[in-house]
């Protein structure tokens, strides 16, 4: 599982997550946004930025690195890209931060001394998830980020405590939302399982979600209850392919906006590889143009 696309996702869905993390927060946190930037000469790309509105003041720009294996070069490559974007942009920001969530002080880069002034200031911030604390104590959004840290043994428990927590919040769209990143994570935690059976590990119905709104795969569940076992894993593929393919006509909504007839179409046509190349290609996409270049390439 690729964690950091999952964060990623997470980020762009609520961008105010970030900041649950950090002991100081931006008085103006509700209204940053989650995108990718691209520096070039030399060329980087920069997954994970978190960018102030566009007000007459310059902001601060925050920079975030989810890390799940060891990089013995992240801190390079992370202040590299991060101060010359902030050098290519200097009128546009007033100042920079940076976020590198690991799930454990083991995987961090042993070799930090070069970086030692950064990492000891108050603009780098280093989050240990599994030193936050039992998840059922944390606030929803934190334990959202380290529900994917979970064994797929305590994750079903885990989730289902995040989902009963969640009744208790007042706003139907904040709790709405809530729901479409639990059940985001489990579906790309058990990639293996069918719709319904993430039904009834969760103890919930995903076709009230968002994210299953669009999936037709019921005429799908009755080839996999017939008979042979070739049979059922064929449908699960198949199932997994319209959910991902919805999920994914989801995102880009969110992303572009309704999305013209043709792109849809397209994306439909898709296979489950196209769609999961995609997924990943589509953390860097900043324009429209950027999904009808993929497309073409296709």
């Amino acid at each position: 599982m690729r964690r950091d696309s999952i964060f990623y996702r997470l980020f762009q869905q609520s961008p105010g997550l970030l900041f649950e993390l950090l002991a100081v927060s931006p008085a103006n946190a509700a209204d940053y946004r989650f995108d990718s930037v691209a520096v070039k000469e030399p060329r980087f790309e920069i997954d994970g930025v978190f960018l102030p509105p566009d007000r007459s003041e310059p902001g601060v720009v925050y920079f975030c690195e989810v890390q799940f294996q060891r990089d013995e070069r992240l801190y390079e490559r992370l202040f590299g890209e991060a101060l010359l974007y902030f050098y290519r942009n200097r009128d546009r920001y007033s100042n920079w931060q940076a976020v590198v969530i690991y799930p454990s002080r083991r995987i961090e880069q042993r070799e930090t001394a070069p970086y030692r002034a950064l990492l000891e200031s108050n603009q780098v911030h280093r989050i240990y998830l599994e030193e936050l604390g039992a998840i059922e104590q944390l606030p929803l959004g934190v334990a959202l980020m380290v529900l994917t840290t979970i064994e797929e043994e305590q994750a079903s428990q885990a989730a289902r405590g995040l989902l009963a927590r969640v009744q208790e919040v007042p706003e139907p769209g904040v709790r709405r939302g809530i729901i479409e990143l639990v059940t985001t994570v489990m579906v790309y935690k058990f990639t293996n399982m069918s719709r319904q059976e993430v039904e009834q590990m969760l103890g919930i119905s995903l076709q009230e979600t968002r994210v299953y709104q669009e999936a037709k795969a019921e005429g799908r569940q009755e080839g996999r209850q017939e008979g042979r076992q070739e049979g059922r894993q064929e449908g699960r593929q198949e199932g997994r392919q319209e959910e991902g393919r919805s999920l994914l006509l989801l995102l880009l909504g969110q992303k572009f906006g309704p999305l013209p007839d043709h792109l849809s179409e397209q994306v439909s046509a898709l296979n489950l590889d196209q769609l999961e190349s995609l997924a990943l290609a589509l953390l860097n996409f900043t324009h429209l143009a950027d999904l009808e270049n993929w497309l073409q390439q296709q």
